[in-house]
């Protein structure tokens, strides 16, 4: 005598999309970022698009203590398995200043252990990476424009 179990469809759905968005909300993957960049010196800053690791990866706390206590311990952070470092060219330095500053793009992600000898795992800085203290042009390496300070745009 078997025994059949019938789901209705809805349900099947409903249990398939929740299954489908715990694996989107615990995703570690490749970003485009913008990061805003300058130098000492140079008048003008730039915008990069890059790419960096974000999501959220699986991690464990236990409240025991001890050598036991980190057994159970699992803390992994969404981190670039490859860099690149690519140049950019930041326009209105000086003679005297090297007008190159290189900007990491990561290519590949995972979810691992934070690395400390090649990763900055904790951000120490308050220094805000998402715009710039230059104020008088702002350059975009993106192949958009160069907004001069009497504002009209000039192809690049």
């Amino acid at each position: 005598m078997s025994v059949q179990f019938s789901m209705p469809l809805s349900a099947l759905k409903s249990l398939l999309l929740c299954a489908l968005m715990v694996g989107a909300v615990y995703t570690c993957m490749l970003k485009n970022y913008t990061l805003w960049i300058e130098k000492q010196d140079c008048t003008q800053c730039v915008a990069i698009n890059t790419t960096i690791c974000s999501g959220y990866c699986y991690t464990q706390d236990t409240n025991l203590k001890g050598r036991f206590g980190r057994t159970f311990l699992i803390q992994r952070s969404c981190v670039p398995l490859s860099l690149v470092y690519q140049a950019a060219h930041i326009p209105g330095c000086p003679k005297d200043v090297n007008p190159q500053l290189y900007y990491p793009a990561a290519h590949c992600c995972s979810c691992r252990r934070c690395d400390t000898r090649t990763h900055r795992c904790v951000r120490t800085s308050r220094i805000p990476y998402d715009q710039c203290f230059t104020t008088l042009d702002i350059y975009y390496a993106s192949d958009i424009a160069i907004k001069q300070s009497v504002g009209h745009p000039t192809q690049l």
